[in-house]
Order: structure tokens, then sequence, then C-alpha cells
């Protein structure tokens, strides 16, 4: 069984739709700015990918987050043509921390928060009816959790149409864990090159509309052929090279395809070394035996780290590469790392050829992996 994607929306620190972050992604502009939400004199990281909707003159204001939500889950459903009624269609929304800065800005500043406020359900039914709302908290693999989830709907005959989407605002609480806990702190987010250093957040938000096979009324973007998810729970923070392995496969069993079959492969690409070294390593061995292998490319270069939607942003960006037959390049990658030497990765300009099947990955703490397999519609 195939899924048809017939709508996408998305918003970024380079775009305010995938088209645009895709033209960006593909001109190659550096993005990051100095850390605009937060006082940078009270942490070694200065710098972020974070989206320019704040006031001028500094500090943050609450509900980002889910204003982002609901406006690209609106346009994702105008871009299928369904309407502003969305009572009858299921939203799952993955993320990996909520509304929790604009808990923050309640507990510091006072701001104005209601609890019901702190619920992505809230606001969706406010803004389009939507009465059927799931919020997945699965870190880094929340979107691909819920884009499986999906598709069980549909099969499982639960459902004829759901929308997925992902939105993450930048909190302080997780920045300055990551500044304490990454050993280097890098300046940019640089994936699978040697002065990678760690990871740097990004903000945004991405949905798309996924419809049983031929059940929709408009053009179809692309289809998931399949989805895989596992936890191995190998480690707090350490990705497992087995636990991502039986990921990749899963995904090639539930897709019915063979590695061979990939034409591109929409990486992680965290920026952290175990990250970038694990990936690189699990996908040599996989492609060890496949000429030259998919092309690759990692976007986090660009958007920064936007956690729980970064994978379906991969994955938008993964169906207008195979649309274009156009890879965008990883910015600053310049010097790959050892284990990545064999990977076909795109550098300095973007890399053209015939795609017709992408797949992403998504490898989140505490082993929560995900891969979803898509397949052009052209």
């Amino acid at each position: 069984m195939t899924w048809d994607i017939t709508g996408m929306a998305a918003v970024a620190n380079i775009g305010a739709s995938p088209r645009e972050i895709f033209a960006a992604l593909c001109a190659g502009r550096e993005s990051r700015r100095p850390l605009h939400a937060f006082d940078p004199g009270k942490y070694r990281a200065t710098y972020a990918y974070e989206i320019d909707d704040r006031p001028a003159g500094g500090g943050d204001i609450p509900l980002r987050a889910t204003r982002w939500l609901t406006t690209v889950v609106r346009q994702a459903a105008a871009d299928a043509g369904l309407g502003e009624d969305l009572s009858q269609v299921p939203v799952l929304v993955g993320t990996t921390m909520r509304e929790q800065r604009s808990l923050e800005l309640w507990w510091r500043d006072g701001a104005d928060v209601a609890v019901e406020d702190l619920h992505f359900g809230t606001a969706l039914k406010a803004a389009c009816g939507a009465s059927t709302t799931y919020t997945f908290a699965n870190a880094c693999s929340a979107t691909l959790y819920a884009l499986g989830m999906a598709t069980d709907m549909i099969e499982l005959g639960m459902a004829d149409t759901v929308i997925v989407a992902g939105t993450d605002a930048a909190t302080e609480s997780g920045f300055g864990t990551l500044d304490r806990v990454q050993n280097d702190i890098p300046d940019a987010l640089r994936p699978f090159d040697t002065t990678h250093k760690g990871m740097l957040m990004g903000e945004g938000a991405a949905a798309v509309v996924v419809q049983g096979a031929g059940t929709g009324s408009g053009p179809v973007h692309a289809r998931v052929l399949g989805v895989s998810m596992n936890c191995d729970a190998h480690h707090a923070t350490a990705p497992d090279p087995d636990g991502i392995t039986r990921a990749v496969q899963d995904a090639y069993r539930r897709a019915g395809v063979r590695a061979e079959d990939i034409d591109l492969v929409m990486l992680h690409g965290s920026g952290t070394p175990r990250n970038d070294e694990t990936e690189s390593s699990v996908l040599s061995r996989i492609f060890h035996s496949t000429g030259p292998g998919p092309r690759m490319t990692a976007i986090k270069a660009m958007t920064g780290h936007t956690l729980g939607g970064s994978g379906l942003l991969s994955l938008q960006m993964a169906v207008l590469a195979m649309k274009d037959n156009t890879v965008p390049p990883v910015l600053g990658l310049t010097n790959p790392i050892p284990e990545a030497a064999g990977l076909r990765l795109a550098q300095g300009a973007p890399a053209y050829g015939d795609l017709t099947v992408a797949q992403i990955d998504a490898f989140g703490f505490g082993g929560i992996n995900a891969v979803a397999i898509v397949e052009t519609a052209r």
C-alpha cells in the first residue's frame, strides 16, 4: 500500500514556504545569526538559526510554535484542497519541546499564557475546527513517527485523510542544556565536515496532508512507500549503529525497495561528531555494493536543528529535490570526515541527477529512530 502526499507547507529561518526554503538551500547562503531570544552573555554558544519574528528591541513572545503550527496546517490543507473546516481530519503533531518556551516566559516574566494554550489542540480547533489532535513528543524523530502513525490510521480504515505536522521554538532551558553538555561549542552547524563540533538550535514548522493512494481530489506531490520506527534505548544520547541499521532495513522492507533503489538520502546530519560518524558508518555499509550509491545532503547546515519537525522538513525538501532532480549542497562541507569519505555528499553547489526514490533519516536521543521512504509522483 502507498499513501499520497497532497499538501505541503513549511516555515523556517530561511523561508516561509517549502519552495522558498528549497531555493535558499540550493543557493547555499549562510543563515545563522547572533542569538536573539536569550542573553548571549549567559552561554558559550552565541549563534542560532532563529525565525525572525520576535520584537526588534529584543526579548521573546509566547506561543510562537503554536502560531507556526496553525499556519502550516491551514496552508497544507489549502494546498490539498481540503477547505478550512478540518473537523473530520485527524491532525498528528510531532514536537520535542511543545510550548515549553511559553511556559518559561510565563514563569519568568508573567507572560499571559493560559494552561489550555499549552496544548496544540486548543489552537488547532479554534483556527480550523480540528477536533481530533494527537501530539507526539518523540525528540528529533517526532514527525516521522507521526507520519508512520498516519499511514497506519489510513491503512486500518480509521481515516481517509490525515494531516501530519511538527513545530518547535527554541527554548532557553534546551539551549542552556546543549550549551553545557557539548564538549566543544560550535559557531555554526557543520554536519559531516571535520570541523563539526555539535548542534545549534533552529526553529520552524512543517505540515503535510497524507491520503490513501488515489483518494484525493488534487495533484499529488509524492508517495509515501513506507515508514519504519524503533527505539533501541541503547543510550540516553549516543546513537546505536545497530538500532539505526535495523530502522533503515525495516523501512526498505515496508517500502518494498532495496538499497540500490535509493536515489537520494536526506541525512539526519545533526553536526555532532558521534551522530555524524555513526550515520556515515551505517550508510557506508548499507550502500557499499550499490555502485556509486545515492546522492546525499543534510539541510540542518542551513536551518539549524529544528528538533521535532526536522524529519518532516527534510521530507518536504526531498519531494522538491525529486521534482527538480536537484540536490541542495551541505553548507560548509569542504573536508568530509573519514567515515563519510565514500558517500556522495553534495558539496559546494547543487548536484543533479535522476531522482525517483528518497530516504529520510531522523534519529533522536534515547535511540528513537525513524526512516521514511518516499517516491516522486511525476
